[in-house]
């Protein structure tokens, strides 16, 4: 049988599903061209259906945090999967992961899996509202929780590269009861507010970190007013550090919620926190939320499986890792006079085009703006590296990552820096 090429392939997809694809962030809308659909992946590799492969820093945004097809996460799965994969009934695997998430930020006492970051964040909120007894949230801009629809107002991430910022389908009446503010700087709040929800280090308007005293602002402003603190900690969740954001910054949260990471490369996702809030939900208490795959025993066993290898001394290797790669991929595109700044917050970290830092969604949006990603991001990917098509992702570096491939990235980055300045000069666009 013949092989499809990529191109084919979109074009089928496209007939079948909206814009030839499941999730709008895997598409080239703002980069321009044809997606490479992928076949297959090992460690730090991607291998699209045309057999070429990339050195992939996407690690499904996030959710590969060993390195693809990882054999003991595999053999998890399949271990799994031959007993059963799904039962509607609770099993030991969904305790074994409460516990080691539980074990390891000292914020979460109780919690509840669910089958997506989106649930998670979408459960938060519910519970937040319910505990309180107020309808409003506050969120910052640029800072994507998910696509529910209280929480797709002024989002970061695949939102923020669509010609409008905001989604369509979502009620006034929804948006009417989030309010947005700056990222970074810390509110005003007053009794109305049921929450404030946060990603710990912005990770959806690319990387920008959290100025010093910005979550300790936000724990001490939650408690005036008595409204809850929320982590979005999908992204973050064990992969800036062994116990998250909390250990990271030392500020406690009310609620986290999580995702990526925990599954290991499944769907899954998480919400837990104080006791008392989290006993609101049902079946103790009056707030609803169900799901018939949430605590699926195959994603829970590749999960643990993912938190049991990772240890403290691991993020210190990510860290060093990422620290090389965006020091590196930085200093030779500045070597070629492209400016840009690597902004990194332990292992994650992005590229802002121009040579001003980046502390909140309007600075972001003025470096993307420049519209220099897309030459870049075609340099790279033409050249054997697989970054993600949009402009406000971050970059991941994960454990597959060897020193080798972090040079080859640093070399590849040299070349495709130029190419990326000749062709946007060349288009008489100016810093």
């Amino acid at each position: 049988m013949e092989m499809l090429t990529n191109k084919e392939l979109f074009e089928a997809s496209s007939r079948l599903m909206p814009g030839g694809v499941n999730s709008p962030v895997r598409s080239f809308g703002s980069v321009g061209g044809t997606p490479y659909v992928v076949e297959k992946a090992t460690g730090p590799f991607v291998f699209d259906v045309e057999g070429k492969r990339y050195i992939d820093y996407v690690q499904s945004y996030g959710a590969i945090i060993l390195g693809h097809a990882d054999p003991r996460v595999t053999s998890a799965i399949t271990e799994a999967a031959a007993k059963g994969t799904s039962y509607g009934a609770p099993t030991p695997g969904e305790l074994e992961l409460a516990q080691l998430i539980s074990s390891r930020v000292a914020g979460v006492e109780m919690l509840r899996l669910t089958s997506s970051g989106t649930e998670a964040t979408m459960t938060a909120i519910r519970i937040a509202r319910g505990f309180t007894k107020r309808d409003k949230i506050v969120k910052f801009d640029g800072c994507y929780h998910g696509h529910s629809d209280g929480l797709l107002v002024h989002a970061g991430s695949g939102v923020a590269n669509m010609v409008v910022p905001d989604s369509g389908g979502v009620p006034a009446s929804m948006a009417s009861s989030t309010v947005v503010l700056p990222y970074n700087e810390v509110p005003e709040l007053d009794e109305t507010i049921a929450a404030v929800i946060v990603e710990p280090v912005a990770a959806n308007m690319g990387l920008v970190p959290p100025q010093d005293g910005f979550l300790a602002g936000l724990r001490a402003e939650c408690d005036r007013v008595g409204a809850l603190l929320i982590f979005d900690e999908v992204i973050t969740g064990f992969r800036i550090a062994f116990g998250g954001a909390e250990e990271n910054f030392g500020v406690v949260a009310d609620l986290y919620t999580f995702g990526k990471v925990i599954g290991g490369g499944l769907p899954i996702g998480a919400v837990g926190g104080r006791s008392d809030v989290m006993e609101v939900l049902a079946p103790v208490g009056p707030v609803y939320q169900a799901g018939t795959l949430s605590g699926n025993p195959v994603a829970t066993a590749a999960g643990s499986t993912v938190l049991r290898l990772l240890e403290p001394a691991s993020y210190l290797m990510l860290e060093g890792r990422a620290k090389y790669l965006a020091a590196g991929m930085e200093k030779v595109m500045l070597e070629v006079d492209l400016e840009v700044v690597a902004q990194r917050h332990g292992p994650l970290f992005s590229l802002f085009f121009g040579l001003a830092p980046v502390g909140n969604f309007e600075q972001a949006r003025a470096s993307v703006s420049k519209g220099v990603y897309p030459y870049f991001f075609h340099a790279m990917l033409s050249r054997g590296v697989a970054l993600a098509p949009g402009p406000y992702e971050a970059i991941f570096v994960g454990l597959s990552h060897d020193w080798e491939q972090l040079d080859r990235t640093i070399d590849i980055t040299q070349a495709a820096a130029k190419e990326a300045r000749d062709k946007y000069f060349s288009a008489s666009k100016k810093f």
